[in-house]
């Protein structure tokens, strides 16, 4: 190779260099170097905004959120510093050599009952609808009382109103369930700290697993009713929307309080997660925004009458073809 060759070649490989872009740092949604020690901070951070959220809900609500009942917990399967199940679950397997009433497989036994527990309890509920939304808002909020009238309104359709048992959304839904005469269910989960329940509750379950909570919300649920909340209501969101998507569910509306809200999140949705087709255009129509509670109402009201019609026909085929499902009829 000449010289001239090999000097274009040097001046060619360098700018390749100069044009190849750096890798950006990895960096937490606030900007911040995840360091151990800062994701360790912003999960006990965390931790507390939940407890503050709900101390303000039963605030809001007048009552006196610096008096805390003990909480009923079960120390059996406990070998340390009192945690939750749940965090007892999902952590690092530990020495060996622990007694059999501190393993996962006795654990499977305590899953077990508790999801006998809350089938049991909530066997006669054959039409409700689970309301998520924010522990922090008090009877002021507008959404507070959308969440009470709307929850009204289907208790005198028939519907029990299920929700997670707290302050906020949950409390106002609940006393709407019980001014329109229909049955109020909690379903509260243990936490590191006391999770108080709201007072208007006919039926409440506590839950050390949030996944075996989260079936109860899904299973006697006909309808998701979404206000606004935190990351525990976009949990139950995005879930409902997997289980639709996938054929799970079917004739499920899930609905959305709050279009201004919600607006960021659909157009977000929209313009990058749909324009980038990892979802299709079908999916977007999932969702239904409202603010209207006589509207939220009627949605539920119409697709529990036409989940019943599909159910009835479903039966009525299986009985014809001696209990085999048709081809491609929602399960």
């Amino acid at each position: 190779m000449t010289p001239t060759r090999r000097s274009r070649g040097r001046r060619s490989s360098t700018r390749q260099r100069r044009a190849r872009p750096r890798a950006a740092a990895a960096r937490t949604a606030a900007g911040k170097a995840p360091a151990p020690s800062v994701l360790a901070t912003a999960g006990r951070r965390a931790l507390a905004g939940v407890r503050e959220r709900a101390e303000i809900g039963h605030a809001a609500a007048g009552r006196d959120a610096s008096v805390r009942p003990v909480p009923a917990l079960d120390d059996s399967i406990r070998d340390g510093p009192p945690v939750t199940e749940d965090e007892k679950l999902f952590r690092y397997p530990s020495l060996a050599g622990r007694d059999f009433t501190h393993t996962d497989t006795w654990r499977v036994l305590r899953i077990m009952g508790e999801f006998i527990e809350g089938f049991d309890t909530l066997a006669t509920c054959d039409k409700a609808v689970s309301v998520f939304g924010s522990a922090r808002v008090g009877p002021e909020d507008p959404h507070y009382r959308a969440a009470e009238e709307v929850a009204r309104l289907l208790a005198q359709a028939g519907f029990a109103i299920i929700t997670g048992a707290g302050p906020g959304i949950m409390e106002a839904a609940n006393k709407g369930a019980r001014s329109g005469g229909g049955r109020s269910i909690g379903c509260n989960i243990e936490l590191p700290f006391e999770q108080r329940p709201n007072p208007y509750l006919d039926t409440l379950i506590q839950f050390r697993y949030f996944f075996v909570r989260k079936t109860m919300f899904v299973k006697y649920a006909a309808a998701f009713l979404i206000f606004p909340g935190g990351f525990g209501t976009l949990d139950e969101l995005f879930e409902a929307l997997v289980l639709i998507q996938t054929g799970k569910l079917y004739q499920f509306p899930v609905i959305l309080f709050g279009e201004k809200y919600w607006a960021g999140l659909i157009r977000w949705l929209r313009t990058r997660v749909l324009r980038e087709q990892k979802i299709g255009p079908a999916d977007i129509d999932l969702m239904v925004v409202t603010d209207d509670p006589a509207r939220a109402a009627q949605v539920v009201i119409a697709a529990y009458d036409a989940q019943t019609k599909i159910v009835s026909r479903r039966a009525a085929r299986e009985r014809s073809t001696g209990g085999k499902p048709a081809r491609g009829e929602p399960s």
